[in-house]
């Protein structure tokens, strides 16, 4: 009988230490849960608590609770070629509330992605800023450049325990910025790492490597049919559904070191093609203006403008928000981009590539 008791009581302390630690452990997921909701670092559920330093470094995460809950009547979308403005500038050249919300590398479906949110969000857009890359438009329509979280792009809270049970958005993202407090400044999000130093002609030209030459030349129309489908499935329908909104498509300056890469693998009369099809098309709409960069000569072939063979400093962004606001670098109808793109020829045509690689850096 002893023995039987014996048994039976460890047996109870057995449950009773099964069933505590099952309660403390469900309270600390619990409590675990309810900070993460209550900070919300990523903004699925409220706007930024006003006294949390919140860490913003991680785009596929970030940029759909920003999308839903920041306060902006304007965003600013693309590559990392648009990661260098400053929403500020919008907010004092042209009287914009801005988010940026680009993605390094962006394909048309990573903008699209972003745009579905954007504008079943409630908020009453204005404009949208979005960086055309020609080279990304070649690639299948429903391309995107990282896999996406879907959980946090999608409206199933469901499966939102992947958002808040995740141990890295609880340490990285709660309790480090309150144990290292470092706000974010949303006005500057993602920007380049390179500070001034790396915009010069030695550190580009030691980096770059020109790609391998290709024999055959690619056709004037062999980018045009994956460009369409592009067009037609991953940005027209957002100009098309929201007429009252102003997309303003710019095409950035990439250095002259891009245009090199385009003759060595023989496809400039293909890219040049493309461009002219993406303004045809998108100046069908009436809600669309068209700013176009890489014919500036002054930027294009001066490599004391970047820190690679594409990416350029900051001062450039400024420029091209300043355009933006004054009309500068717009083109309004085709003869204006064909003279445009006649520019960006001739300036490609004239250039010295000999005298640039002959050189020591």
């Amino acid at each position: 009988m002893a023995a039987g008791k014996g048994e039976e009581y460890a047996m109870g302390n057995c449950r009773r230490w099964i069933l505590s630690t099952g309660f403390v452990s469900l309270a600390g997921l619990l409590l675990a849960a309810a900070l993460v909701v209550w900070i919300d670092p990523f903004f699925q559920y409220h706007a930024p608590l006003k006294k949390f330093p919140y860490l913003v470094d991680n785009q596929l995460t970030q940029n759909p609770g920003m999308a839903k809950h920041l306060d902006y009547d304007s965003v600013v979308l693309g590559s990392s070629m648009t990661v260098n403005f400053n929403t500020n500038w919008f907010g004092e050249l042209m009287d914009l509330r801005t988010v940026k919300l680009n993605y390094s590398g962006a394909y048309p479906k990573d903008q699209a992605n972003i745009m579905d949110i954007i504008f079943e969000s409630g908020h009453e857009v204005k404009s949208v800023f979005l960086g055309v890359d020609v080279m990304t438009y070649t690639g299948g329509v429903n391309e995107t450049k990282y896999p996406i979280p879907e959980y946090l792009y999608d409206d199933n809270y469901l499966n939102d325990v992947q958002y808040l049970l995740n141990k890295d958005v609880l340490l990285n993202y709660v309790l480090r910025p309150l144990a290292d407090p470092d706000k974010t400044d949303l006005a500057t999000v993602y920007q380049s790492w390179w500070t001034d130093e790396y915009y010069n002609i030695q550190w580009v030209m030691h980096n770059y490597s020109p790609p391998e030459p290709s024999a055959q030349e690619e056709s004037a129309d062999a980018y045009i049919e994956s460009t369409d489908k592009n067009l037609r499935a991953n940005l027209c329908p957002y100009i098309e559904q929201n007429p009252d909104t102003t997309f303003y498509i710019f095409f950035p300056p990439y250095s002259i070191l891009y245009w090199n890469d385009v003759l060595v693998e023989n496809h400039l009369e293909a890219t040049i093609a493309e461009y002219r099809h993406i303004v045809k098309t998108l100046l069908a709409y009436d809600n669309v203006r068209v700013f176009y960069f890489p014919d500036l000569e002054n930027i294009v072939t001066d490599l004391n403008n970047y820190a690679d063979y594409t990416h350029y400093h900051r001062d450039i962004n400024r420029y091209m928000t300043e355009c933006f606001a004054d009309g500068n670098c717009e083109v309004v109808n085709m003869e204006e981009m064909d003279q445009a793109l006649e520019k960006t020829r001739d300036m490609i045509e004239r250039f010295d590539f000999e005298t640039l690689f002959s050189k020591e850096y």
